[in-house]
């Protein structure tokens, strides 16, 4: 269990006192009580000791024992023997939190999908693959590794960013979902750590929690990226089996690990025996070509760490196009392609040549795309800025969304009535765990104008709704999908 220091706590606190009547306790205790629903205090961190937060920010310990039981009376934090005052959320908090990746239903807008619409290459590929099928009849079509002359191309790719890398030490997989799940049930057993990110992408908390981990969270924010005081603490007392990461363009921050956090995250992984799965989908959709991170691997294997690289194309051209790989040793390759029997036989070998012609233009096909998606970025932050002022919008240099603070804990309320108003957007819960964040909203800068600002014209009309208390009308159908 993590134990927030009195000097951490206070660095996030800031300036809470009252300039006006209200008691000093209820003050610090909503302050809280809002970095627990903004996931800045991760849930089962452990609160500094009364004695020593009265000290750091010169309080009677009267003052900060009342904020703790005000706390607790709320259901933000509850007393465990032995291990003081603990950060929760109240019972029931995360039931109605609209889910991630439900459709769009006829006439609804979606902006709860970070995904880049297909280009014409993507036909232009498919046609290309067919006519060089013919050369791979005579094989079985089974292979758990992939095509080989695939895995060369990926591998020549990572070896131009920096990481050498041989074919032998990449398999192909369908989408980096599918990598995500291999990996988490071939290295955790039942009941062993995982470390995650708050926020984090829901669907790799799920594979994780899946193949029976329990999870320990590491906070990670737009302004300060990942808290280094908690991974100092975290992996040495947890020991986890595995790390599961977004190094590059997080989702949904948008933040981007420094070289020196990333070196340092190598050795407190080799020395406490920890995997780190650094989950790369995003790592070369930065605005600036000139600037993209190097993969996350580099530099792990001098510092003794183990690095498992999850990539795929389902990001940067089509989420259509349903194959991505693996990048680790060799031993490991092998050992997960025996695992992979279990639940599937291999990639189909039309959509890995479909990848083969797709690569060979990807350097192409990644600029058109940064340039989308500097334009939506533009657009996106234009308009909310001017629609939105008491948002607060963050700062990216790439990815596909912005993390958003709304200013008041409303993102599930908001969510419905953007439903309603036939709108799905991304509430923040869902990339937290038990409905953590609920001050911020994911959206999306990848799509069009012309989805953009209906979209936005609808977000509109709901955020007035919310702010205003107007009754939401939706239909039992539109209940039941939040559920």
């Amino acid at each position: 269990m993590a134990t927030l220091s009195a000097r951490f706590l206070a660095s996030q606190l800031g300036d809470w006192r009252p300039r006006g009547t209200e008691p000093l306790y209820e003050a610090l205790a909503d302050r809280i009580r809002l970095l627990v629903l903004d996931g800045r205090i991760t849930l089962g961190t452990r609160l500094p000791a009364e004695r020593l937060l009265a000290d750091h920010e010169s309080l009677s310990r009267t003052t900060v024992a009342s904020a703790y039981g005000r706390l607790r009376e709320l259901g933000y934090a509850e007393s465990v023997r032995g291990s003081g005052t603990v950060a929760r959320l109240p019972l029931g908090f995360a039931d109605g939190v609209p889910t991630l990746g439900e459709s769009a239903g006829p006439g609804m807008l979606d902006l709860s999908k970070a995904t880049l619409p297909a280009i014409p290459l993507v036909a232009e590929a498919a046609r290309e693959a067919a006519d060089l099928l013919p050369a791979h009849l005579h094989e079985s079509g089974f292979d758990p590794v992939g095509l080989r002359v695939v895995r060369q191309a990926i591998a020549e790719r990572y070896t131009s960013r920096g990481l050498p890398t041989e074919p032998d030490e990449i398999m192909i997989t369908l989408g980096a979902q599918h990598a995500i799940a291999l990996i988490a049930r071939t290295l955790l057993a039942r009941g062993d750590r995982a470390l995650v990110e708050a926020p984090s992408y829901p669907h790799a908390v799920e594979a994780l929690q899946l193949a029976g981990a329990r999870l320990v969270t590491v906070p990670v924010t737009t302004d300060e990226g990942w808290n280094d005081e908690v991974l100092e603490q975290v992996v040495p007392r947890t020991a986890p089996a595995l790390a599961y990461l977004m190094p590059d363009f997080h989702n949904p921050t948008g933040r981007t690990m420094p070289p020196e956090q990333r070196a340092r995250l190598h050795r407190l992984a080799a020395t406490h025996g920890t995997v780190l799965l650094a989950d790369e989908t995003m790592s070369e959709l930065g605005f600036d070509r000139a600037e993209q991170p190097a993969p996350f691997a580099v530099g792990a294997a001098e510092r003794g760490a183990t690095v498992v690289t999850v990539g795929s194309v389902g990001k940067s051209i089509w989420g259509g196009v349903r194959l991505g790989w693996i990048r680790a040793e060799r031993d490991l390759i092998t050992h997960l392609s025996r695992a992979r029997l279990a639940s599937d036989l291999g990639s189909p070998v039309l959509e890995q040549l479909m990848l083969l012609r797709l690569l060979d233009s990807y350097d192409r096909v990644l600029d058109a795309r940064r340039e989308q998606l500097r334009t939506g970025h533009s657009l996106m932050v234009a308009e909310l800025q001017r629609r939105f002022p008491t948002w607060s919008v963050p700062q990216v240099d790439g990815g596909l969304s912005l993390w958003v603070n709304l200013g008041v804990p409303v993102s599930s309320q908001l969510a419905l009535a953007a439903r309603a108003e036939g709108l799905l957007i991304g509430a923040g819960p869902r990339f937290g765990l038990d409905g953590a964040f609920e001050r911020f909203v994911r959206l999306p800068f990848c799509h069009p104008a012309d989805v953009t600002i209906p979209a936005l014209d609808l977000l509109q009309r709901a955020w007035h709704r919310v702010g205003t208390r107007e009754p939401i009308a939706a239909s039992e159908e539109l209940l039941a999908a939040v559920v």
